[in-house]
């Protein structure tokens, strides 16, 4: 009996499924003008379309990073000819990882392929997020678009946020890293308001939009990954970092 042939739907499914690969990629990463990073990682798995991997490095989702690898050809979407397979990706789910369980890697990324280059605005601010606008079969690339609104916005007491912020003060440890993951500065602080997600706290700290820090209470044994959104002064001129939390949420 012949063989009735894939349908378009079943070729696509096959090409989006996960190869287990443990292949050596040097991740590159920019997180401002004057300061960018690199490190080599391995590959926990990939498709055409993307990859899976961990990293020592905080990130977040909608950050750009290039990866470069010996990808098998028939797995690439460009650059067959070549030995490195240089792709830019887009930052898709992060997972927070327990660094001494797990070689120093700080976080597990899932991540897009969507191409040779990134976009213009990137080398205006690499802190730009993005998301992905549509994808292409026949391309075999995702392509991106700047996150709607104001990139990096600050975030005001009047906007409508997904879950309900709590005015608990709760002690935290905030810790800033330098470009060696070093502790640069930190900040013994109470938090003005709380959610799973995300907390105003109060602070000295001069800190730009898109600097990641880590938050920890002694007292409630929580330690989190988190990320500056915005700092403002509040009307009795005391200056508040809001964060939000990468990889993982505040257990309330």
């Amino acid at each position: 009996m012949a063989k009735k042939p894939a349908t378009s739907e079943e070729k696509s499914k096959r090409l989006r499924e996960r190869i287990a690969l443990s292949l050596p990629v040097k991740v590159y990463g920019r997180e401002t003008l004057q300061h960018d990073w690199s490190e080599m990682s391995r590959l926990v798995d990939v498709t055409p379309f993307g990859a899976r991997l961990r990293i020592t490095r905080p990130t977040e989702v909608g950050r750009l990073l290039l990866l470069t690898m010996a990808m098998p050809r028939p797995l690439r979407c460009f650059d067959h000819v070549e030995d490195q397979y240089r792709v830019w990706s887009l930052v898709r789910n992060v997972k927070l990882l327990d660094p001494a369980a797990n070689k120093g890697a700080l976080l597990e990324i899932g991540v897009a392929f969507v191409g040779k280059r990134p976009p213009r605005s990137f080398e205006i601010d690499p802190r730009r997020r993005y998301e992905i606008a549509q994808s292409s079969v026949e391309a075999g690339l995702w392509s991106v678009r700047e996150e709607a609104g104001p990139l990096l916005s600050e975030v005001s007491t009047t906007d409508k946020r997904k879950e309900t912020r709590h005015t608990i003060p709760i002690e935290v440890l905030i810790e800033v890293f330098d470009d060696k993951q070093e502790v640069s500065a930190s900040e013994k602080t109470v938090t003005e308001n709380i959610s799973a997600q995300g907390a105003a706290v109060f602070t000295s700290l001069d800190l730009s939009p898109g600097q990641f820090v880590n938050v920890s209470s002694e007292i409630y044994g929580v330690k989190a990954l988190a990320v500056v959104r915005s700092r403002r002064v509040g009307p009795e001129g005391i200056p508040r970092l809001h964060l939000e939390f990468i990889g993982s949420e505040w257990p309330l």
